[in-house]
């Protein structure tokens, strides 16, 4: 089963483009994946929510809010986020992200939003 790890910058995508990047991410991949996120993810939509206004502040409340009703396992690791994400990403894992110097580091395939309606797979 392969692991797919969610970036910030995708899960505000959530209200920042109105996507369902559960279905989004469905859609895109014929094989069995198991959703994550790394507990710096959750620490950076935390601090949007308390630093920032307008609507970054109600896409990362937003984003939280969907982490917790939703079946994404934590990675808890410590470290710089993108760091960590390119680690995985070396690893095997298949990163979701929208940040194009995270993507420039990662190894293919990743996951990207496209168009702002859907996720494709960058091989």
């Amino acid at each position: 089963m392969k692991r797919i790890i969610i970036d910030t910058n995708a899960l505000m995508g959530i209200a920042s483009f109105n996507l369902d990047i559960f279905a989004a991410i469905q859609d895109a991949v014929d094989f069995p994946y198991q959703l994550m996120i790394l507990e710096g993810t959750i620490d950076e939509l935390e601090k949007i929510e308390k630093e920032q206004s307008g609507k970054d502040k109600m896409g990362a409340k937003l984003a939280l809010r969907i982490i917790s009703s939703k079946k994404i396992h934590l990675i808890k690791e410590e470290g710089f986020v993108d760091d960590l994400l390119v680690k995985h990403s070396f690893e095997g894992d298949l990163i979701l992200t929208q940040d194009i110097g995270l993507k420039k580091r990662l190894r293919r395939p990743y996951l990207t939003i496209r168009q702002q309606k859907k996720v494709i797979v960058v091989g």
